[in-house]
């Protein structure tokens, strides 16, 4: 049995973390791997439910693997957009509260003659997030061949 106590950094509570396994390793090689196990997790809890990964709708084994090529394909370009344009703050977080954070945000769009502005309303709580993100995109310069 393993018994991991950690405190988050600016928090006055303790988190408790109990692990019971038959791996005969050092206590931190077994933190260590069920740490890893445990994103594992996360990524493919990620891609059921941002990417519906789970959705089969066919009967076909070529269809649905096909269909799950094509949603890993957006979960890799999500990944891509993540960590090149996506704003510092946001890296780390899932891509349904980033949809509910930048995507799903009311925005008008003005026209002059040479640009087009986004207005978000004055109480958007992720404003600066979403320009942020704005900048980094026009901020990439692709090298096409």
């Amino acid at each position: 049995m393993v018994f991991k106590i950690e405190k988050p950094y600016g928090q006055m509570i303790h988190l408790y973390t109990f692990i019971v396994t038959t791996m005969e390793m050092e206590p931190y090689q077994v933190i260590r791997f069920y740490c890893g196990r445990g994103k594992m997790e996360n990524f493919i809890k990620e891609g059921k439910s941002g990417f519906a990964f789970g959705s089969v709708s066919s009967s076909s084994k070529s269809v649905n693997a096909n269909r799950l090529l094509v949603h890993a394909l957006g979960y890799n370009l999500f990944n891509w957009f993540r960590r090149l344009a996506l704003a510092a703050s946001m890296r780390k977080q899932r891509i349904d509260t980033i949809r509910i954070k930048l995507l799903k945000t009311a925005a008008r769009v003005v026209k002059s003659a040479r640009y087009k502005y986004f207005k978000l309303c004055s109480s958007c709580p992720y404003k600066k997030e979403f320009y942020e993100t704005l900048e980094n995109i026009r901020n990439l310069h692709p090298q096409l061949e």
